[in-house]
C-alpha cells in the first residue's frame, strides 16, 4: 500500500506540472489524488493526533459556513497548498545525487574550525536537501559520545534553521510563495541571507570564548558536492529572468525533478538512474507523509476559519488604517512565536494570517512568514526540527528552549530592524 501510495504521490506531482503548463483543469484532479494517498497512508503516521484535530476543526468550521451561508471556496480548500507540497516532492529528487551513508565526512577539524566549518556546509547542504543533511551531520556527532552536547545543539539547531530565511528549496519558502505570490524574489532572498548571517554572528560571540570549543571535533561536508544543486539553483533564476510569469515554485520543482534525470545518467548510467527513482517513489515518497498530511489539512482549515472571518466581517486592527508597517509586522511576528511555544505549528498560523494579509504589500508579508518561520524552527519544543531531535537523539528540550530562548530574544529585535528598513526604508509598506 505504501509503494502504490507513492506512485500516487508521483502522479499528482506529475498532474500538478501538467495542470500549471498546459491544462489548468487538471489541478483539482491533481490534488484529489494527493488527498487520496494521504488517506491511504494515514494508519502509518506517527502522530495521527495532530492531522486529525486539524480536520475536525475544519470540518466544524465548515458546518459553521453553511449554517450561516458564508461563502466557501471549494476548488482552494483542496488545493491551497498544493504547489507547496509539490516543491515539497520535487527537491526531493534532488537527494538522488547525494548517497548520505557513503558521504565522505572529513572528521580531521577540529576547536574553532571545526565548528564554523561544519556549521557552514550544514547550512549550505541543507538549504538544498532539507533534512537528510541534518541528520547526516547529527548522526556522526552522536555517535562520537552517545549523546549531542549543548554545542553541538546549537550548531545543529541554528545551522538548518537559519535556510529557513532564504533558501526558495526549504519548505518555508514554498509557504511564502503560497500565501504571497506576488513577493519580490530578490528582496526577499537578500533579506533571508542577512538573516542567516546575522544568526551566524550572534552565534558565534555566543560561544567564541566557552572552554568546550576547543574540544569541538567536527564534520563538515564535502563542500564540491553543492556544485550541481547551486548550478539548478542558477538556472531556476536564469529563466526567471525571461519568463517571469512562470512561478518560481513551479520551476523548482520541475527543475529538481529533471536536473538528477540529466545528470545520474552520465555518472551511474541509464538502468541505475531509473533504478533510482524507482526507489524514491515507492520509499521515499511515502515517507513524506507527516509532512503531506500536515499541510494538506492545515491549508484546509485556514481556509475554513477565513470563510468564517470574511463572513463576519472581520478585519485586522492594520486594516481600519490601511496600512501594514513594520509594526504591525512585528506584532504578527510575535504571535507567531508566542503561538509556536505553545504547540501551534507556523504552517497552520500562516495558513490563517495569509489570507487575511493577501490585500497588503506581499513582499513584507513573505518577510514576515519566513521570519516567523526561521524563529521557531530554532526554538519551539514543538517544531518539526525540535521533535526529531528529540526522538532521535534523545536530547534534552528543556536544555534546549534553555539555550535558545535568549538567542530568539536577541534574533527578534534584529528581525524587528530588517523590518522597519523594509517597510520605511525601502517603502514596501502598504
Amino acid at each position: 500500500m505504501q509503494k502504490f501510495s507513492g506512485l500516487l504521490i508521483f502522479i499528482s506531482f506529475i498532474l500538478t506540472l501538467y495542470s500549471y503548463f498546459i491544462d489548468q483543469s487538471y489541478l483539482l484532479t491533481s490534488s484529489l489524488i494527493l488527498w487520496f494517498s494521504a488517506i491511504t497512508l494515514f494508519y502509518h503516521l506517527k502522530n495521527k493526533t495532530v492531522v486529525l484535530v486539524l480536520f475536525l476543526f475544519s470540518i466544524i468550521s465548515f458546518g459553521i459556513c453553511y449554517i450561516n451561508n458564508y461563502s466557501i471556496d471549494i476548488n482552494r480548500v483542496f488545493t491551497i497548498n498544493q504547489y507547496l507540497i509539490i516543491l515539497l516532492v520535487g527537491v526531493g529528487f534532488l537527494r538522488l545525487l547525494f548517497d548520505p551513508k557513503k558521504e565522505d565526512l572529513n572528521p580531521n577539524t577540529k576547536g574553532k574550525s571545526g565548528f564554523f566549518k561544519t556549521y557552514l556546509s550544514l547550512h549550505l547542504f541543507g538549504s538544498m536537501i532539507n533534512m537528510s543533511a541534518l541528520l547526516l551531520v547529527a548522526d556522526k556527532l552522536y555517535k562520537q559520545k552517545q549523546k549531542l552536547s549543548n554545542l553541538q545543539l546549537i550548531l545543529l539547531t541554528r545551522a538548518f534553521s537559519s535556510d529557513a530565511y532564504w533558501s526558495p528549496f526549504f519548505v518555508s519558502f514554498a509557504v511564502a510563495m503560497t500565501y504571497a505570490p506576488n513577493l519580490e524574489f530578490f528582496y526577499v532572498s537578500v533579506n533571508g541571507l542577512i538573516l542567516a548571517f546575522l544568526t551566524f554572528i550572534v552565534t558565534y560571540f555566543e560561544i567564541k570564548n566557552r572552554e568546550d570549543l576547543s574540544q569541538f571535533v567536527g564534520y563538515p561536508l564535502n563542500l564540491q558536492n553543492l556544485i550541481v544543486p547551486f548550478s539548478l539553483a542558477f538556472f531556476v533564476l536564469f529563466i526567471h529572468y525571461f519568463y517571469e510569469d512562470i512561478k518560481i515554485i513551479v520551476l523548482i520543482s520541475l527543475l529538481a525533478f529533471v536536473l538528477p534525470l540529466v545528470v545520474l545518467p552520465i555518472k551511474k548510467g541509464i538502468t541505475k538512474t531509473i533504478s533510482k527513482y524507482k526507489k524514491h517513489i515507492s520509499e521515499d515518497l511515502p515517507n513524506m507523509r507527516s509532512e503531506i498530511s500536515l499541510f494538506l489539512t492545515a491549508g484546509m482549515l485556514g481556509v475554513s476559519i477565513s470563510s468564517i472571518l470574511n463572513g463576519i466581517g472581520f478585519s485586522l486592527p492594520f486594516d481600519s488604517v490601511g496600512s501594514f508597517d513594520y509594526k504591525s509586522a512585528a506584532i504578527v511576528l510575535a504571535i507567531f512565536i508566542f503561538l509556536s511555544m505553545v504547540g501551534i505549528h507556523a504552517i497552520i498560523t500562516i495558513s490563517i494570517f495569509g489570507h487575511m494579509l493577501q490585500d497588503f504589500n506581499q513582499t513584507l508579508v513573505a518577510i514576515t512568514f519566513l521570519m516567523a518561520w526561521g524563529l521557531t524552527v530554532s526554538t519551539s519544543p514543538f517544531s518539526g526540527l525540535t521533535l526529531t531531535l528529540y526522538s532521535r537523539y534523545k536530547i534534552n528540550m528543556k536544555e534546549l528552549v534553555k539555550t535558545n530562548f535568549p538567542f530568539l530574544l536577541k534574533m527578534y529585535i534584529f528581525c524587528i530592524g530588517l523590518l522597519y528598513l523594509a517597510s520605511d526604508i525601502f517603502g514596501l509598506k502598504s
